[in-house]
């Protein structure tokens, strides 16, 4: 039975985590964490019944394949301080901004390397995880990493020079969604809605419009149109939002977000 070591275990680390322990693509028993926050650790521990590491040098030794969840900071200096130990092992990284090419460049030739780009909706099951094209994992550990994201939502591929953009798409999209759930929700109450059902309303729109893009695989703007009736309230809505540069405040998140990427991996 496959051994996977989390080092870091953040809020993607750990919601990667729940995802593959509900969506049974994992069992307590496969799973080793190790995190500088103590206190996390032993709370999923206790909650999950995983292994907890003293080290990440403990935590590499028993673990067959390790998935690198620390912040992109961080990164050069867990590889740097380990790469010696992470011979022979296979190497997942979520870390934005680091290329399965920069990845490698620090460490020994028989460590085998994928990149993967996921997001936060991993933790309920309804991820988008993107691994980028090229990694160098035997067959078997690839088709465990696929069955582990598998586990928690959809899993696709994109060429290396295309992942600062899944960045600012998928693996940072879910905050701008939410930024946009708290306005709608914002918008109600200003109405007259109670808080609790304006978020309620919110959300299951949401979800229920991004499961019709996906379903139907309709172009999103056709499936705008059948809402807006002419003259009707929808349009007054939809123009509303034109004047406001809802469209360009959307472009304008995306690009600032694959900037950053971009600068992260030099």
């Amino acid at each position: 039975m496959l051994q996977i070591g989390w080092i870091g275990v953040g809020n993607m680390g750990e919601a990667i985590l729940r995802g593959a322990l509900q969506g049974s693509a994992l069992t307590a028993e496969q799973v080793h964490l190790f995190d500088a926050n103590i206190l996390k650790t032993n709370k999923l521990q206790e909650e999950l019944h995983v292994h907890v590491a003293g080290s990440a040098a403990e935590l590499i030794s028993v673990s067959d394949m390790v998935l690198l969840a620390v912040k992109p900071h961080v990164c050069s200096v867990v590889l740097e301080e380990h790469r010696e130990m992470l011979q022979d092992k296979a190497l997942i990284s979520i870390a934005a901004g680091w290329s399965q090419e920069r990845l490698a460049s620090l460490l020994p030739e028989r460590v085998r390397i994928l990149r993967v780009m996921p997001n936060t909706p991993a933790m309920v099951g309804e991820g988008m995880t993107v691994f980028e094209q090229g990694n160098t994992l035997s067959r078997e550990e690839y088709e465990f990493a696929l069955q582990l994201f598998s586990a928690v939502g959809r899993v696709s591929e994109a060429e290396s020079q295309q992942m600062d953009a899944v960045t600012g798409v998928s693996g940072s999209g879910p905050a701008y969604v939410y930024v946009f759930i708290e306005a709608l929700a914002d918008a109600g109450v200003r109405a007259g809605l109670p808080r609790s059902k304006a978020y309620e309303l919110a959300a299951q729109t949401v979800l229920g419009s991004a499961r019709m893009v996906l379903e139907t695989a309709e172009h999103p703007g056709r499936l705008k149109d059948n809402v807006c009736s002419p003259a009707g309230t929808t349009i007054e809505a939809v123009a509303a939002l034109e004047r406001c540069g809802f469209r360009n405040a959307i472009l304008e998140a995306v690009d600032a977000c694959v900037t950053k990427s971009k600068s992260i991996g030099k």
